[in-house]
């Protein structure tokens, strides 16, 4: 970001994925723990998939932590930054124009079925210029149908500008159990509370106590995709109790946290 708080024009990453001739393809990469990829931008549609490891993708507007077992549909052209939490194994999937018709307008962390992610990794297993009167063509068929169908997930975080939210904003992602209240937090941050409360309405549109409780579950997701038994991963981000977690995880996501991940690497 420019010190007149605007962000400067992001590169352009030009893979053979942005200008193959097909409706979709697949693209296969592994990433090692902590790798970042720096602020930039695709020509074509992204669904950014991992069978393995965390990813955290940055937006100029928001951060989406995406764990095995959920996709991020990424416009083409919007800028992002992508950071690796653990081994990352990626399988996505790149979209010409009129194929990414089938997927939402604006960046969406989409619930994956076994059935999705089975065709997701069908598609990389395709040569790039796959043939168009054979399987590849039944494979982008299907997957445009699944991504239709998927259900988005509130695994998004809108970007807090002000310097006061981001210190807080960082404070709880270091330690999402804390359960400082606004009055505490406000002290900490050098405003009023009622400062605060109107800065998390104006710079995300929501309460601070909701937007405590998306952060919680979506560093939630990212443990039990590690493996984190629910108990744990419901005390480790500041639930008083595995039931009232269990509970606002279905609210969020339509599943129970103990559903299975897909973590092979293939």
């Amino acid at each position: 970001m420019s010190p007149s708080g605007q962000f400067a024009p992001a590169p352009t990453r030009r893979l053979p994925q942005d200008v193959v001739d097909r409706p979709l393809v697949g693209f296969t990469r592994d990433y090692a723990e902590g790798e970042v990829i720096p602020r930039h931008r695709h020509e074509r549609v992204q669904l950014l998939y991992a069978t393995r490891g965390i990813m955290r993708i940055t937006t100029d507007a928001a951060s989406f932590v995406v764990p095995p077992g959920r996709a991020l549909w990424l416009p083409a052209t919007l800028a992002h930054v992508s950071e690796m939490q653990g081994l990352v194994a990626m399988r996505a999937l790149f979209l010409r124009a009129d194929a990414a018709r089938a997927g939402p307008a604006a960046v969406t962390v989409l619930a994956v079925s076994p059935l999705l992610r089975e065709l997701i990794l069908a598609a990389c297993a395709e040569p790039l210029e796959w043939d168009e009167a054979g399987r590849g063509r039944h494979l982008a068929a299907l997957i445009l149908d699944e991504i239709a169908r998927a259900p988005a997930l509130p695994l998004g975080l809108p970007a807090l500008r002000d310097a006061r939210l981001r210190r807080l904003a960082e404070a709880l992602r270091a330690d999402p159990a804390r359960g400082a209240d606004l009055e505490t937090w406000a002290a900490e941050c050098g405003a009023s509370p009622r400062t605060l409360t109107r800065l998390f309405r104006r710079e995300t549109g929501m309460s601070f106590g909701r937007w405590r409780q998306l952060l919680r579950l979506s560093e939630a997701s990212a443990l039990l995709a590690q493996g984190v038994p629910p108990a744990r991963a419901a005390a480790a981000v500041g639930y008083a109790s595995a039931s009232a977690f269990g509970a606002a995880f279905r609210a969020a996501f339509g599943t129970t946290p103990g559903a299975g991940q897909y973590t092979d690497a293939r």
